[in-house]
């Protein structure tokens, strides 16, 4: 049978890679273009992202979960010009229900703005009510489906804002770095990136090496008064006096495993960090000729069971269709970090009963065991382990590919890095794709300049973020487009 691997490798052609690693076990493509939905590895992933998500958020007090409607009328739509400008490419339209005409077309909701400030206005009224919190809308459509959670608050002040979006950022830094394995930076978006309508965005930002490409990852925005004082989002303070809500909002979504299988799939398909993997380890039977096949699989079933009982994602492959060689490289492109291998020679010596947890109508076979052979998939490194530990060096092992994956990620990154001071400098590394790290004068009209003057078919150079981290900043420097005194560190490259 087909394995259906990647038909070529990673480096060679990475958006032919990308899709077919995708479409294997990830996402189904629907009959309309540009539309798919996720396949259970997919929704398993999204779901112990946002079970975490979901903590952190319940620890802040104030989060309450929402619900709210898809369809939005042109009226709520329209009344933030500034706002749905910026977002106007991606609205579709509702135009017809069944065989008639609709009185009013009705839109599909961009982002949750539109609907949700409507409401603010009704349900903030007096300092008691402050702060106030909802997220997790349902999925959306624009002019692609994809998950994602949002969420939105409004404050007495901006000083309780501008925690709260750094918290926030924090989180999604989190997601990244310690579920996804994916390092990034936390940063400020430029006046000509940031959200639509906001004071400010913060996002984490990753680059592609693959690719040369940056991604914005989640964005945390400081949306200011502009939304309140559209939507008439006012409250009496303590002083009775009417004061305008400060507001933020923000969202990540499932760019995350998109980003994820970018950064650690390889050419034999993905690579799953343990974290983040529905199934952490697979026990595979490997059966010969004249082998006692019965006690082999009670073996696997009895190591499953152990495994499971300590709280990892583990299941047995017990079928005896196809050969152990093609069920590894199964398991290996569905990404699972760790598999176990159990055969006769293990049961002969007695590598992997003891220390078990058993049922009653488990066979137990010797006491004498040792070893258990392991593999792994982020570097295929094999391992035996102490059978009598089995469980304990099994949780060390996939803390091991964890953090491997990320160290792994960051050195790739870190050898994209390239930091310039002049145009010629800056034009080499972006031509050899690169994340640039430039001194800026912080001024949009450059910016513009430097995307009208790198502009070619396979994009233009942007500003991706600036660093909350930022480097020193000698006096005298100049910005590496304008010759304009610089006033800050900004990563500049392509972008999806």
């Amino acid at each position: 049978m087909n394995l259906r691997r990647p038909s070529c490798k990673k480096n060679e052609n990475f958006s032919k890679w990308y899709f077919e690693v995708c479409k294997r076990d990830m996402i189904e493509y629907f009959n309309i273009s540009g539309c798919y939905f996720p396949r259970p590895l997919t929704m398993a992933i999204w779901e112990i992202m946002q079970i975490f998500f979901d903590a952190e958020m319940k620890k802040m007090k104030v989060v309450k979960n929402w619900d709210f409607p898809l369809f939005v009328p042109p009226g709520v739509l329209e009344k933030e010009n500034e706002h749905i400008e910026g977002f106007a490419p991606e609205v579709g339209w509702v135009t017809k229900s069944i065989k008639s005409d609709l009185e009013v077309p009705i839109a599909t909701r961009p982002t949750s703005e539109t609907v949700l400030y409507t409401y603010f206005s009704k349900w903030v009224k007096g300092y008691r009510d402050l702060p106030w919190e909802c997220n997790n809308p349902t999925p959306f459509i624009r002019s692609r489906e994809f998950l994602w959670q949002e969420g939105h608050s409004a404050f007495a002040t901006k000083a309780e804002a501008d925690e709260e979006l750094l918290q926030i950022l924090e989180l999604f830094r989190r997601i990244y770095e310690e579920f996804l394995a994916v390092p990034v930076v936390k940063g400020w978006k430029s006046e000509h990136e940031k959200f639509a309508g906001g004071l400010y965005t913060t996002s984490v930002e990753i680059f592609i090496p693959n690719t040369g490409r940056g991604v914005q990852g989640a964005t945390s925005n400081c949306l200011g008064q502009n939304f309140a004082k559209t939507y008439e989002i006012n409250y009496v303070d303590e002083k009775g006096e009417t004061a305008t809500v400060w507001q933020n909002s923000w969202t990540y979504s499932t760019r995350t495993i998109g980003v994820m299988i970018m950064i650690h799939g390889d050419d034999k398909g993905l690579i799953l960090p343990p974290k983040v993997a529905p199934l952490q380890v697979v026990v595979i039977a490997v059966p010969c000729k004249n082998a006692n096949i019965q006690r082999i699989y009670d073996a696997c079933t009895a190591t499953v069971s152990a495994l499971c009982e300590a709280g990892i994602r583990a299941e047995e492959d017990l079928g005896d269709e196809y050969t152990p060689g093609w069920k590894y490289s199964d398991w290996e492109m569905k990404g699972v970090p760790l598999r176990i291998e159990i055969g006769p020679r293990d049961l002969e010596n007695d590598q992997v009963m003891k220390g078990l947890v058993f049922t009653e109508k488990t066979v137990m076979f010797g006491l004498n065991m040792e070893l258990v052979r392991t593999v792994r998939r982020d570097n295929g490194v094999k391992e035996d382990i102490p059978r009598g530990s089995l469980v304990e060096n099994v949780k060390e092992l996939l803390e091991k590919i964890q953090q491997n994956m990320y160290e792994v990620a960051k050195q790739k990154r870190e050898a994209c890095v390239q930091e310039v001071k002049t145009w010629d400098e800056f034009i080499k590394s972006f031509n050899e794709k690169n994340f640039i790290l430039a001194p800026w004068c912080d001024e949009v009209e450059v910016e513009r300049d430097v995307q009208a003057r790198t502009k070619g078919e396979t994009g233009a150079a942007k500003t991706l973020c600036s660093p909350l981290d930022q480097p020193e900043l000698p006096e005298g420097t100049l910005c590496f487009a304008s010759g304009k005194p610089a006033k800050k560190w900004t990563y500049w490259g392509r972008s999806y």
